[in-house]
């Protein structure tokens, strides 16, 4: 990745996203926000945890439109109205400049407070948006100063700038162990594809170690290893060592998987089971399947094809590079350090 200047340390950056991929999406920018000034809002997760180690990090409560999809509209609400005063308190404290977001929910009220507080915002669409752009997007969009999408059909239906990161590698794969490694991600546990792992270990299928990463709360199986969280580093060294990754349909998962070469079988939440607030991640997996990157389980009953299907084919790494969105950032930054913003512009939509 090229080598970019760093954001101008006269500007406070907030850098904010959800839990998960969102967030992750942020740490990828890095190049263009180390040694500034700045911070990230997120939720505390794992993930969560380990970036406050390193950086100056708020959290905040997770919220989502899809809780009252599923059922727990009170729910929603009261961890809203946490969440609305834990993002007040956070934008009035810090002040940011210059508010960058990927989403989703849990960042929206950061978002509104930092536009009130007169905030420059730059909304990033999620890169799992291959067709249209997502609800968060929308919701945002009015708010922000730039909005920038990631692949050119979101692009347009936003009427947003288009960096599209997505790249094929060519390097040699790690060496590899033999290990299957399932992780349900970061937020929120996922019982039907630890059990389809466990099943399948049971009936003598995997013949490989299995360490299966299960969320707080989720069920642990006999017959496997298993933890409920992993700090981000301790996942990222699994992925290089594991030759087969069972994991989730969101972004972070898949990528990070597919950075280290790994075989990649996904098992999409589904909303029709009450495993997520909408079907977003089979939209991602299948744009992922259809590039010959991955193999798709939508029935439990076809996860031994799964196994056979990866196993028989040759591994193909890829990954996102942001380096054209970097670039763009840092230059855009630099140009607002040198021209304040003025209440006209505060004031557009």
């Amino acid at each position: 990745m090229e080598n970019f200047s760093m954001a101008p340390p006269s500007l406070r950056i907030c850098l904010a996203g959800s839990g998960g991929g969102h967030v992750r999406q942020l740490l990828d920018l890095e190049p263009f926000w180390a040694g500034g000034d700045c911070f990230f809002v997120t939720e505390d997760t794992a993930l969560g945890r380990s970036i406050a180690e390193d950086h100056d990090t708020c959290f905040v409560p997770h919220v989502a439109l899809g809780q009252a999809r599923l059922g727990a509209p009170l729910r929603m609400l009261g961890a809203a109205m946490r969440n609305m005063a834990r993002s007040a308190a956070i934008v009035f404290r810090k002040r940011p400049d210059i508010i960058v977001t990927t989403g989703a929910g849990s960042v929206f009220f950061t978002v509104l407070w930092g536009r009130l507080a007169g905030a420059r915002i730059i909304a990033i669409d999620s890169f799992a948006r291959f067709t249209a752009p997502s609800a968060f997007a929308r919701l945002v969009g009015p708010l922000a100063h730039i909005r920038i999408a990631q692949s050119s059909e979101a692009a347009r239906q936003w009427k947003a700038l288009c960096f599209d990161p997505f790249r094929l590698l060519e390097d040699k794969r790690p060496e590899k162990e033999p290990l299957l490694f399932a992780t349900v991600g970061a937020t929120l546990p996922f019982d039907r594809l630890t059990q389809m792992v466990a099943q399948a270990k049971s009936n003598g299928d995997i013949p490989e170690k299995v360490l299966a990463q299960v969320g707080t709360g989720g069920i642990r199986p006999a017959g496997m290893e298993t933890v409920e969280t992993l700090p981000f580093d301790s996942m990222k060294q699994m992925l290089r060592e594991a030759d087969i990754v069972v994991c989730h349909g969101g972004t972070g998962s898949l990528i990070t998987a597919l950075r280290e070469g790994c075989r990649v079988i996904a098992v999409p939440r589904r909303f029709d089971r009450g495993e997520h607030y909408d079907d977003h991640q089979s939209e991602i997996t299948r744009a992922f399947a259809e590039r010959g990157l991955i193999a798709v389980v939508d029935r439990d009953e076809d996860f031994g094809a799964a196994l056979h299907t990866v196993r028989a084919r040759q591994p193909v790494a890829a990954t996102t590079d942001p380096s054209e969105l970097i670039a763009y950032l840092t230059d855009l930054v630099a140009n607002w350090a040198s021209k304040p913003l003025d209440p006209a512009e505060k004031q557009a939509a």
